[in-house]
């Protein structure tokens, strides 16, 4: 049947589908990427995720202590994802600080401000937009301050050795690298409504609201990802810098 949305649901779908993961993938292994198996690993767990928030999100929304607990559901996964991306030891763990760094502060800007509404239908999809940008960041931040102290160690010592202190040296090195995890975010602030109209902004006049009330709500969305995202690369390279969060 046809759908009203922004994909129309045909018998035709499944097979699109199945066909845009095969293409990514074998491109991916034809051009040696080494991501073959994984972009069809993670388009199958998408599919059964969001299968499964379909089905429990409309009781989630209806419960305070469920939304609570579905936003710390998405924080630890986030963490988890982003301290993996960085290091298999055990500082993983600190990932999670950039990312609460980043999300709490601004979350609770706009739920305190009224600017957001604390109802489980906002609030949720506000935070997962927030939380899933302090993951991308933190894991690009973390991994590229990890690599450049690894590849650089010379340059460190060197730093060292004319009287900057561990921190300092290891800032010096990593931080300019680190930054640019922060250049996709302000790509997409910058070219908004030129080269992309996200999710919200569709979301909103797919509602029936108008075009104005949906431009104000991608601007508030991209604003605080901007926000939030600045903040956790700042506290990823701080911890890197400081040996916390290390390979």
């Amino acid at each position: 049947m046809q759908s009203s949305s922004l994909i129309s649901v045909t018998p035709a779908l499944p097979v699109v589908l199945v066909l845009m993961v095969a293409l990514g993938a074998a491109v991916a292994r034809l051009g040696h990427l080494g991501h073959g198996g994984a972009v069809v690993t993670a388009c199958v767990r998408a599919a059964v995720q969001l299968a499964a928030v379909s089905a429990v999100i409309t009781w989630v929304v209806t419960a305070s202590p469920a939304v609570g607990g579905f936003i710390a559901l998405m924080f630890g996964v986030a963490a988890f994802t982003a301290g993996r991306r960085i290091t298999n030891g055990s500082t993983a763990w600190w990932a999670s600080v950039p990312i609460a760094a980043g999300t709490v502060p601004v979350l609770a800007l706009l739920t305190l401000s009224g600017v957001v509404s604390n109802a489980g239908l906002v609030l949720i999809p506000i935070a997962g937009i927030l939380l899933g940008g302090c993951m991308t960041a933190t894991a690009l931040a973390g991994r590229r301050a990890v690599d450049e102290l690894t590849q650089r160690r010379g340059e460190v010592e060197a730093a060292l050795a004319l009287g900057f202190t561990d921190r300092a040296a290891a800032l010096e090195i990593c931080r300019p690298a680190a930054a640019q995890a922060l250049v996709p975010a302000l790509d997409q602030t910058r070219t908004v409504g030129l080269v992309t109209l996200p999710g919200a902004f569709v979301g909103m006049l797919l509602g029936g609201a108008g075009p104005v009330q949906a431009g104000i709500v991608q601007l508030v969305v991209l604003v605080a990802l901007l926000a939030a995202e600045t903040v956790a690369i700042v506290v990823a390279v701080e911890l890197v810098a400081r040996g916390l969060l290390s390979r």
